[in-house]
């Protein structure tokens, strides 16, 4: 660090605070006293840049798809059929409280369309609820074909979260 400045002292400064810039764009500034001319100091706010560049190590990484413990889109329930409504959303409720993010779709829509839908959106997991998972208190989780019970699903859940997969 130069002694050139007054204001410059011995203490270890931040990377983030910048003495030199002020002086290659002769940044000064009047303050209360207008006759007094003061000397600005940038202060640089690295933090957002840092997390853009994380954000896009991430995307780049996992082709969109983030892993479970970290996408926005962790599960989404659909119903083969609005009959299934009520159901869907008990689903999406015991999910959402044991503290996972999901979401319902419910709307008359062929369900391998909302299945596809899901897919595209690049959800974890995609869990189909219709008669027979009404009647067993189960869901079916596409792609796998396997039916679980909620508790199982969520702790896989948990399984995935605490390793990080």
């Amino acid at each position: 660090m130069s002694k050139n400045h007054p204001d410059e002292d011995e203490t270890n400064l931040s990377s983030a605070v910048d003495f030199h810039l002020r002086d290659r764009f002769k940044l000064e500034y009047s303050a209360e006293n207008e006759t007094m001319i003061e000397r600005s100091v940038l202060i640089h706010r690295a933090v957002l840049s840092s997390v853009e560049r994380l954000f896009a190590i991430l995307l780049e990484q996992y082709k969109g798809k983030f892993p479970f413990w970290l996408s926005p889109r962790q599960a989404i329930v659909c119903s083969v059929s609005e009959d299934y409504r009520s159901y869907a959303d008990k689903v999406r409720d015991q999910i959402h409280e044991a503290g996972y993010y999901v979401d319902v779709d419910t709307t008359d829509r062929n369900v391998s369309d909302k299945v596809q839908e899901a897919q595209v959106a690049h959800y974890n997991y995609i869990l189909v609820v219709g008669d027979e998972e009404a009647r067993t208190g189960q869901v079916t989780v596409w792609l796998r074909d396997e039916m679980m019970s909620i508790e199982t699903l969520s702790d896989e859940f948990k399984l995935k979260t605490a390793n990080f997969l």
